[in-house]
């Protein structure tokens, strides 16, 4: 005999094709947290809000990873009409997106504060902890990375350095990794013409990319709710005619 095309069957339909929805949301949040992780290595100098973004993104991670089995489960819990399962689903489910939207909120939130804090701060540290080209150490390495890849000299410009320990330690104003060719001759931490080094400082720059992950960020994490939140009322009303 024929199934009959009762509300209540289109509802299971409907949740079998809203957990699938789910799932793909998991592998959203999953490949969000790992591009800010991968993302996080230029932006570390900037200290804390580098961290916390790198933070979010490991729990973007996790969270990702707990979704898909969640719409999967979801999926189960109707095809056997598993009360206790559409439950946890759903308790699960409406936890993970109160937490996106919150996260997505504070993202949002502290970027103008970070972007007015982490100029003094960031300076402070520079004049303080860089060593030099080629130093084993992670704070000079990482600083390295930033001045050779984004093109540019300091967090303001080429001028941080007189004064601080790096110059202390060298004798030198700028380091090599400031060097449009770090091999040049001319590259000899004093000579400061256009032709030479990068004058421009990487704050801005830096600023730009965090801009970018925080905006990438909430995006990615409001539009995995929009997805959920069909999942998370239906499983909810399949839950309540089970009863």
């Amino acid at each position: 005999m024929a199934e009959m095309h009762t509300p209540y069957s289109s509802l299971k339909k409907l949740l079998f094709f809203l957990n699938g929805l789910v799932a793909m949301s998991g592998v959203l949040l999953i490949g969000l947290g790992t591009w800010m992780n991968g993302k996080a290595a230029l932006t570390r100098v900037l200290g804390l809000s580098s961290v916390h973004l790198l933070h979010i993104g490991c729990l973007s991670l996790a969270m990702g990873c707990g979704t898909v089995p969640l719409g999967l489960a979801g999926w189960y819990g109707a095809t056997k009409e598993h009360r206790g399962i559409l439950l946890f689903c759903f308790l699960s489910l409406l936890l993970v997106a109160l937490v996106e939207v919150t996260v997505a909120t504070v993202v949002l939130a502290i970027f103008p504060i970070v972007n007015d804090l982490a100029l003094e701060h960031t300076l402070a540290t520079l004049r303080e902890h860089y060593k030099g080209y080629n130093e084993p150490d992670d704070y000079s390495a990482g600083w390295n990375l930033v001045m050779a890849k984004l093109r540019c000299c300091g967090v303001n410009n080429y001028t941080d350095f007189v004064g601080s320990s790096f110059e202390t330690m060298t004798g030198r104003v700028y380091p090599r990794s400031c060097c449009k060719s770090a091999g040049a001759t001319a590259c000899d931490g004093h000579s400061v013409s256009r032709q030479v080094i990068h004058q421009k400082g990487c704050f801005h720059k830096l600023m730009r990319l965090t801009k970018i992950q925080c905006f990438t960020l909430s995006g990615g994490l409001l539009g995995a709710v929009a997805v959920q939140v069909p999942g998370i009322l239906a499983t909810w009303l399949l839950f309540a005619k089970l009863g």
